[in-house]
């Protein structure tokens, strides 16, 4: 009886312990325009563990949003941002390492708020090893979307179809793109850091930096 209750007892934490791994974490990104609060998705794991490791070791903190453009998107991590100077060109650095794709996960895409890894033109669509964004985007009309269906040769879910016209999103990158994270708190934040006056290779004409990231609870 000793050794069955023993074996229950381990069982249980042994699922308590994969249960919380593969459980969503969340990240506070507070930035000199306000706080964000992104949830990161337990399964797209590769993704959100490096961006966990990451904010852990506080490489974001002191980091610029390099380049923004309305009705689109806002993107940092570019570890060169931290020392930048003035109107220099940005978007380039890196940590030495690529993530494999995991866009194959029909339940996230570019909506409005999407968290998702930069990447170069490389055949694999590999993910930068720090950069990201964060979609802020446009609403899309059927017709927008079907004329996307057809050159991309997929097929939207009706839910996807159905956030892309309402809240908007960023359709066109799906199926290209890494979306690992989702904006829970401070849109607006993410929207006025797309407003920002910004030069020909839209980096804001004042620095939008990031202060602190910080894993938070839900």
């Amino acid at each position: 009886m000793k050794k069955i209750f023993s074996l229950l007892i381990i069982l249980s934490l042994a699922i308590g312990t994969f249960a919380q791994k593969n459980k969503n974490k969340f990240v506070e990104i507070e930035t000199t325009m306000g706080k964000i609060k992104i949830e990161l998705f337990a399964d797209v794991p590769q993704h959100s563990e490096n961006f966990l490791k990451l904010v852990k070791d506080g490489f974001y903190d002191s980091l610029l949003f390099h380049r923004v453009i309305p009705s689109f998107m806002i993107q940092g991590g570019d570890p060169d941002s931290k020392n930048a100077l003035d109107g220099q060109m940005l978007g380039n650095g890196d940590v030495g390492y690529k993530i494999p794709a995991e866009f194959m996960v029909p339940k996230y895409y570019h909506k409005k708020g999407a968290l998702a890894a930069a990447r170069d033109n490389n055949p694999e669509k590999a993910s930068s090893g720090c950069q990201f964004y964060i979609v802020v985007g446009r609403t899309f009309t059927d017709q927008d979307l079907t004329t996307m269906e057809q050159r991309g040769g997929f097929t939207y879910s009706e839910q996807a179809k159905k956030d892309y016209k309402t809240i908007g999103g960023t359709p066109h990158l799906d199926n290209g793109y890494t979306v690992f994270g989702q904006v829970v708190e401070g849109q607006e934040v993410v929207d006025a850091i797309a407003m920002t006056p910004r030069n020909a290779s839209d980096r804001p004409n004042e620095n939008v930096r990031i202060l602190s990231m910080k894993i938070r609870k839900k």
